[in-house]
């Protein structure tokens, strides 16, 4: 068990007296394949070893109380009608996930929980699909519910969407939940299946560069790109009826309408139409353990981010640019939503503290900021940590 997982169940024996089931469900990285979930194309994600942790257990008193340890809060569920709150916004990430089990027929018992986590929050690791994703399979096991996988995923995107108000793609939660040790995922999008890949980073490994800036435009311009996204399929669809989102459109498509397509519709559809394509050359270069040819497509993904779906930010396109001077870095991106996160980064494992040491020098010298760095590792999915005193604790 990790310190993480001690900590949060040592808080909840302080806080309900009584012993907890543990589950952690991990934050993810995307290798490649950004902004293209949502336009049923291709992803190559995979889960990380930060991870939110829930200890779980039946409420000694009726009532279904959450205490988030990493904002020392306490929130009472209402089991009965489970509603958005304005306060505290984290609890809307659970009660989503709560209101749909319900919905879907699943009988959820009173119950006490505490979680908390280590998945940076804003650095774009997906830290709310852990949260839903963690919090889904904890209900699942507490009140013995089985719930497949695949559910708590599109629960978990359910009350993105709809208790938070972001319309993220599939990707996130599947990540989280589907995440295999020393493998990428690699999701097709429109039907929801996937392939493991094993990845060999041979003498590199993986490194986050945390901006530590989320601009306040992230979500709503997230949506913006969306709607955008769509607009240029119905635009498309009148001339080629078959098409239904952006995996259907070739380059040549967009090409031969692209008068059509007003403001930034065609700068938006040419990046997803770009990164669709990427990420099944990109899925063959690891099969051939051809890395350097892998970390090519990465910095080609930034350039589309940056400069034709303008989801980056200076931040973001300064620690690329600071990446792409030295040899030893096969790669470099800005990862997830967008404005501010992280960038991942393809680093050789003896340059590493010379890389972190420069960035962060630049970086401090440009921005006033101190940037994290993060080596992460491709770990399994959300899972359970404790069985055997689940076992114990259903015997008593």
């Amino acid at each position: 068990m990790s310190n993480l997982a001690r900590e949060i169940a040592t808080k909840f024996k302080e806080v309900f007296k009584t012993e907890p089931i543990i589950v952690r469900s991990p934050g993810r990285i995307n290798l490649i394949g950004e902004h293209t979930d949502y336009n049923d194309g291709f992803v190559m994600p995979a889960a990380i070893d930060k991870e939110v942790i829930f200890a779980i257990a039946p409420s000694a008193n009726e009532k279904s109380i959450v205490h988030s340890a990493m904002y020392n809060e306490q929130f009472e569920f209402d089991l009965q009608n489970p509603q958005k709150v304005k306060e505290p916004k984290w609890a809307n990430f659970l009660l989503g996930v709560l209101y749909k089990l319900k919905q879907e027929g699943y009988a959820i018992k009173p119950f006490s929980c505490v979680f908390g986590g280590e998945v940076p929050m804003g650095a774009g690791l997906s830290s709310s699909a852990a949260i839903e994703c963690g919090f889904g399979y904890a209900l699942s096991e507490v009140n013995n519910l089985n719930v497949p996988r695949l559910d708590i995923v599109r629960i978990g995107q359910w009350s993105e969407h709809n208790f938070v108000g972001v319309m993220c793609g599939i990707m996130d939660q599947y990540a989280s939940v589907m995440g295999k040790e020393n493998h990428v995922i690699v999701l097709d999008c429109r039907s929801l299946t996937h392939r493991y890949s094993p990845i060999d980073l041979k003498e590199y490994t993986l490194i986050l560069c945390d901006t530590k800036v989320k601009h306040s435009l992230v979500d709503s311009e997230y949506n913006t790109r969306r709607s955008e996204c769509e607009t240029g399929v119905s635009v498309l669809k009148k001339h080629h009826p078959q098409i239904q989102s952006l995996r259907d459109v070739s380059r040549d498509m967009l090409e031969a309408h692209r008068d059509e397509l007003k403001g930034k519709v065609y700068d938006r559809c040419l990046y997803v139409v770009q990164e669709i394509e990427r990420v099944q050359q990109a899925s063959l270069d690891l099969e051939k353990g051809d890395l350097t040819s892998f970390g090519q497509k990465m910095f080609e993904t930034h350039e589309g981010l940056s400069e034709l779906y303008e989801v980056s930010c200076k931040e973001l396109d300064f620690l690329v640019n600071e990446a792409k001077k030295f040899k030893e870095v096969l790669g470099a991106r800005m990862m997830g939503g967008g404005f501010g996160g992280c960038t991942i980064n393809i680093v050789r494992k003896d340059f590493v503290t010379e890389f972190e040491n420069n960035l962060k020098v630049n970086y401090k010298k440009a921005f006033n900021i101190d940037m994290p760095t993060y080596k992460v590792n491709i770990k399994d999915g959300t899972s359970i940590i404790n069985k055997v005193q689940i076992l114990s604790h259903e015997s008593v």
